[in-house]
């Protein structure tokens, strides 16, 4: 297989890395950044600035996976479509980037894949959601899966809509995890713990949960959380504040709403 991938910041970078070790058709991968990146020296790894360098070698590519912000969606698309083959399929990982807004830049035959990672892809520990055009056929999706499962778990929507849902609750869940990690660690410094105490133990203790969620899979988060819970018993006393009022649901859904809304936003015209 040969990629052409525009943009290597971290989840770019996430995905060469991943290619390189665990991908077996790979023969290369040609990316296109303009700023110095830092990867493991491989022959199969071509660097080039811009699109018209790159363009200018008239290497074959099979796919081209896009890796950049939203926000420079619009130039990349209009400098680098003219530039390759239209049966060549494009995968992109931008945030609120549509299939519409991608045809329109890519053409009406293009096959083209919107998906959407999460950054624990960078050690292989993520979730990818991703949804398709019409023009994709069974050999696409195989391509799709191989460049995708090297950063974890993935999925296929059912329609495109549930794209900016995903993008609200895995996209962008892993901040409001770290976000509690933050308010967990604070808060035990508040109640008397040692600032290095306070930072270990919030994170561990996340990172333990967590663990052992994935560990019991056969468990509900709720059957988890209630095992941890006795009657009358500390734990159910700070689960109060959080439960009794419907507090952390109500916070959650707010932030997922203004998550969600605001991927809504990214899709409309500036």
């Amino acid at each position: 297989m040969k990629i052409l991938l525009v943009g290597c910041g971290r989840m770019g970078g996430a995905m060469v890395k991943g290619w390189l070790a665990s991908l077996p058709s790979l023969v290369r991968i040609d990316v296109i950044e303009p700023q110095d990146v830092h990867l493991p020296s491989d022959p199969r790894l071509s660097f080039f600035k811009d699109g018209p360098s790159w363009s200018a070698q008239k290497r074959e590519i099979d796919v081209v996976v896009l890796a950049v912000k939203p926000q420079m969606m619009t130039e990349v698309n209009t400098a680098l479509a003219p530039l390759v083959s239209p049966h060549v399929p494009v995968l992109s990982i931008a945030a609120g980037i549509t299939l519409t807004n991608l045809t329109k830049a890519w053409g009406e035959m293009r096959p083209i894949i919107r998906a959407m990672p999460n950054t624990p892809g960078a050690i292989g520990r993520g979730v990818t959601v991703y949804v398709t055009n019409t023009n994709i056929n069974e050999n696409h999706k195989v391509i799709i899966n191989s460049l995708l499962v090297v950063l974890g778990t993935v999925y296929q929507a059912i329609e495109e809509p549930m794209m900016d849902a995903v993008t609200a609750v895995s996209g962008s869940g892993p901040a409001y995890l770290y976000n509690f990690v933050e308010a967990l660690e604070e808060a035990g410094k508040s109640v008397g713990l040692p600032p290095a105490l306070a930072c270990a133990l919030a994170r561990e203790t996340v990172t333990g949960a967590a663990a052992l969620m994935d560990h019991e899979k056969d468990q509900s988060p709720k059957a988890l959380r209630e095992a941890v819970t006795s009657p009358g018993g500390t734990t159910e006393a700070g689960l109060y504040m959080l439960m009794g009022n419907q507090v952390l649901e109500d916070i959650m859904k707010m932030a997922v709403k203004a998550a969600w809304v605001r991927s809504k936003n990214l899709a409309q015209p500036q």
